[in-house]
């Protein structure tokens, strides 16, 4: 884990477990992450929308794997491998395919900004905010939004 930040530990530091969709760095709070896994075989939903991936056994547990790629409008190509951001929310398993994983980071809130009016609305409605880092900016996909995306 890095530790980028000078301040004292308090409640304005937030922890993102971080991953990678075509060069842009995305995160999820970690509390909302229960594990991260290789790419696993899905089965197909019937006209499901087409961000719908399938739903992979895990261990048991049936979970809905989102193409986050589509689902935010990401229309370059996807790498062959992807891995699979497994999250709990509400007793709701939902898995993201992300292009690669990249690290647990700290943040402060003093970064943090709500997501720019630039950013269509279906996709800002999916969002957060960003937090601006030294090299490139952290968007933070929303989850709760996700899942009743889907339910919806």
């Amino acid at each position: 884990m890095k530790h980028n930040h000078t301040s004292s530990e308090g409640s304005n530091i937030q922890q993102y477990s971080t991953f990678i969709i075509a060069n842009h760095l995305y995160g999820i709070n970690v509390m909302q992450v229960q594990e991260i896994v290789k790419a696993m075989k899905t089965t197909q939903v019937p006209l499901a929308k087409n961000y719908v991936h399938g739903l992979i056994n895990l261990r048991g547990q049936v979970a809905t794997a989102i193409e986050l790629r589509k689902l935010l409008n990401i229309h370059e190509d996807a790498p062959e491998e992807s891995m699979n951001v497994v999250c709990r929310v509400d007793g709701n398993l939902i898995s993201f395919m992300v292009d690669k994983i990249s690290d647990v980071i700290e943040v402060s809130q003093d970064e943090f900004e709500p997501p720019p009016n630039s950013v269509p609305k279906d996709i800002k409605d999916l969002m957060v905010g960003v937090y601006k880092l030294k090299n490139e900016l952290l968007s933070i996909i929303d989850v709760e939004s996700i899942i009743n995306k889907i339910s919806a």
